[in-house]
Formats: C-alpha cells, sequence, structure tokens
C-alpha cells in the first residue's frame, strides 16, 4: 500500500451542512485556492521529479515529515535514489542539507561535533558536527554500532547535542532523513524500538516499474548527472519562511471526537494482534494525527477525514510494531496485518 500524493488542486469544499462538526472549536473554513505556501510546497515535486522518476508518494512522506516536524526512515535496496532523492528535495526548498556515511567505525562525536583543544588559546572550543544543518541525511544508518546511531537519539527528539554538559541548538527545521538496506543483514545492527519510535514515518522504496526504468535509462543517455542537480533544473521553489507559515496553516486543521476515537481504537487493536509482541505507543497514535493532519493540509482541507488516517497508518506504524518469533518463521508481513486491523475496525460516519 503505497502513501497517495495530493493533488495540485484542493478539492472542492464541502457545504456547511456536510461538513464535519469539531468538538470544542469551530471548523477552520478555507478557500477553494490553495495558500501560497501550500503552493510552493506542492510545486517541490515537479522540481523532485526534474531528478527522481517515480517516487512521488516518497516525496509526499517527506513533506509531510517536514510539516510535522519529523524525521523519517527510508528503506529500498541499493540504486533506487534515496540518497538523490533527498538532496533534490534539499535543493528544491533551498535548505542546508549534509550526509553522513555510517560505518562501523564513525564514532559519536563525528555525527553531533566534539571539543577542539585549540593551542593559541589553551582553551577547548566545539566544533560543530553534520548534525547542524537543516536536512541530515544518515546513510545505511544500520551500518553503525548502536554508541553511535544513540548519538542522535537527542537531535531526534529534543532537537538539540549536548556536549560536555552543555546543550546547543540545532537549526530549525531540522530533519533526520536515514536509509538502510533491506536485504543486507551481515555488518548490520538493528534500529532498537526507543530510536525506531522517534521516526515520524517509514517509507518503503520499490523498484521502478517498467516505463519508470525506461525514464531513469533515457534521462542517463542523454547526459543526466545526478551529482549537478542545478544541471538538471532543479531550482529552489520554496525556503524555511514558507515552510514555517505552512507548519502553522497545518496546526490549524480541525480533528473531530470521532476521528480520535478512531486512531485510538487502532492502535490499541495493534497491542492485541496475535501476531504482535510489540504493539503501538501512544507517540504512534500522535504521529498518526500529526502526519494526517499535515496530509488533509496538502490536500487543501481544513479538517482530517477518516481517508486520511487510512492513508499514513501504514508508513506511521509499520516501524513502532514487532512480530512474534512464530509469525515471521511463518513468513508474515507486518503491512499485511495491519491491513487486516484497517479492515476491521469501525470507521467513523
Amino acid at each position: 500500500m503505497s502513501l497517495p500524493h495530493p493533488e495540485s488542486a484542493p478539492p472542492a469544499p464541502m457545504p456547511p451542512a456536510q461538513a464535519p462538526q469539531y468538538q470544542g472549536r469551530t471548523q477552520p473554513q478555507h478557500p477553494p485556492a490553495l495558500s501560497p505556501s501550500a503552493q510552493s510546497l506542492l510545486a517541490v515535486r515537479s522540481e523532485v521529479a526534474k531528478a527522481v522518476v517515480g517516487q512521488e508518494a516518497t516525496v509526499t512522506g517527506l513533506l509531510i515529515a517536514l510539516l510535522a516536524g519529523g524525521h523519517v526512515l527510508l528503506e529500498g535496496v541499493p540504486g533506487v535514489a534515496k540518497t538523490l532523492l533527498v538532496r533534490a528535495l534539499s535543493a528544491a526548498l533551498s535548505l542546508d542539507t549534509k550526509r553522513v556515511q555510517f560505518t562501523p567505525d564513525l564514532m559519536p562525536g563525528d555525527v553531533t561535533g566534539s571539543l577542539i583543544y585549540d593551542a593559541s588559546t589553551s582553551a577547548f572550543t566545539f566544533r560543530e558536527g553534520p548534525v547542524f544543518t537543516n536536512i541530515l541525511l544518515a546513510d545505511e544508518i544500520n551500518r553503525t554500532p548502536p554508541k553511535t546511531q544513540a548519538s542522535l537519539l537527542e537531535a531526534m527528539e529534543e532537537h538539540q547535542v549536548s556536549v560536555d554538559g552543555v546543550s546547543r541548538k540545532l537549526p530549525s527545521p531540522f530533519m533526520v532523513a536515514a536509509t538502510q538496506n533491506p536485504v543486507e543483514y551481515e555488518g548490520t545492527y538493528p534500529l532498537p524500538e526507543a530510536q525506531l519510535d522517534r521516526f515520524l514515518l517509514k517509507l518503503t522504496m520499490e523498484l521502478p516499474g517498467r516505463d519508470d526504468e525506461i525514464e531513469v535509462i533515457r534521462r542517463h543517455s542523454l547526459g543526466f548527472d545526478p551529482q549537478d542537480l542545478p544541471g538538471a533544473g532543479v531550482r529552489a521553489v520554496a525556503g524555511a519562511a514558507e515552510l514555517a507559515q505552512a507548519r502553522t496553516e497545518v496546526a490549524q486543521v480541525g480533528v473531530a471526537g470521532e476521528i480520535l476515537a478512531y486512531v485510538v481504537d487502532l492502535v490499541r487493536a495493534t497491542r492485541t494482534a496475535p501476531s504482535f509482541q510489540l504493539g503501538v505507543s501512544p507517540r504512534g497514535a500522535t504521529a498518526i494525527l500529526k502526519s494526517a493532519r499535515a496530509y488533509a493540509w496538502l490536500s487543501g482541507r481544513g479538517f482530517v477525514t477518516p481517508d486520511d488516517i487510512k492513508a499514513l497508518a501504514l508508513p506511521t506504524l509499520r516501524h513502532r510494531v514487532a512480530l512474534r518469533p512464530e509469525a515471521e518463521m511463518d513468513g508474515v508481513a507486518v503491512d499485511d496485518i495491519l491491513l487486516s486491523i484497517l479492515a476491521t475496525v469501525p470507521v467513523p460516519r
């Protein structure tokens, strides 16, 4: 089940008699036209498409994470343009980005920064690590030991880094886009549940279809250089100011009480599913809510619908559950169980 991407034009607004009523607040009324910040962010998809073919759903997921202030775990086999996708997104948003290749010998200070002795002043000064950026591309995060993986925990949760008892704020916006390979296990260190839970979304990047792969080969035959994004025509169409305004507008998206109850029912169902030994925590419930509000806003609506929750359920929950050993031996897939839960939990009307 892939994450659908919103259309560039919003749907027609619902008549007042059909619009859902929100408990304790008035439903925001949006004009038919998208706001300037929404138009700018939706234009990002077109810019990224100049460099990456056929990954519109993944681009939408990354935009949702930026709007919700969350982080993304990208999973896919080598060669599906995970790194290129993040670089193109950063270029289209005019955001600073740094890449860290996670390896077994990488130390925590190589990510967060460290104190360096300055002989000229006879004092220690702090040298910032690559985490001090807007989008940190943590490439192959599961190839580094748990000690180095844990160096990102504070940054992901509190958007700050503490070294030698001093806390230093990270730039805003800040997002970790981590990649991992689903097929190689030798020499890897699986992320612990506590760190997986800090990723807002886990997006799976599939191999391109035949037509998309033909387009990829055609572009390379014409001289496309993945290292030269300006040469590919990728330009900045939005920036930090538009993103900040967008986050303010997303916060105004209304959520009915029935939708809140639906989210809770979904996550509680994961805790009683026979194939799961670990269900979704309350943090997972808030993650669905934040993601769905951003998705509704991108779709031009001022309220969340059950379809928004369904669209975000798999990417938001698939990494927050753990299969029982016997279910793994039987080849049960996490997404299949989540789909069965979505099919059985009553949907509010």
